[in-house]
């Protein structure tokens, strides 16, 4: 998706990873938690923090920190987990994104955001839609679809499918 994708006046829950703001469409925002326990699973990408249970579904937890090059995060006060949904091809997965802090829900015209900068082959910019402007500041808007590859999801949805497979033990065996 590109920037001229972007039409319409679109509100965005920004969050902070480091000193960098990021934005998420609200509208793949599901709810936002307190960072809470966090069940490890073996044999997952380093990015993979583990599983939450939410309400009784297992949503694998992604330290967006680590996904982006940066460090891991460390727990703070203000450390929360953005639950958003992915859209993969043919079905929606539900994520949780570990941000340092969520900041607000902004307003951004289409004229406020421009193309992400083209900086030779290091910087992979093909999971942001854009950069939005507001007042001195850039706010990197995530096209959150596109910043787990195909294989990356393949992981988590394993992850989330091993985890169910140890909470049920062997009464999640099919009987036959």
């Amino acid at each position: 998706m590109s920037v001229s994708s972007i039409t319409k006046t679109t509100q965005y829950l920004t969050f902070k990873l480091g000193d960098e703001i990021f934005g998420v469409d609200v509208a793949q925002v599901r709810e936002i938690l307190d960072f809470t326990t966090v069940t490890k699973v073996p044999q997952t990408p380093e990015f993979m923090r583990g599983v939450i249970n939410l309400r009784g579904s297992v949503v694998p937890v992604v330290d967006m920190r680590l996904k982006f090059g940066m460090n891991k995060t460390e727990k703070s006060v203000n450390t929360c987990i953005v639950v958003v949904e992915v859209a993969l091809e043919t079905e929606t997965l539900i994520i949780g994104a570990l941000a340092d802090s969520v900041q607000e829900v902004i307003e951004l015209e289409p004229n406020q955001i421009e193309p992400p900068p083209k900086i030779g082959n290091r910087l992979k910019v093909e999971f942001l839609k854009g950069m939005g402007k507001r007042d001195e500041a850039f706010i990197m808007i995530l096209d959150i679809d596109r910043v787990f590859s195909a294989s990356e999801i393949a992981a988590v949805q394993g992850a989330q499918q091993e985890s169910i497979n140890l909470d049920l033990g062997d009464e999640g065996q099919a009987k036959h």
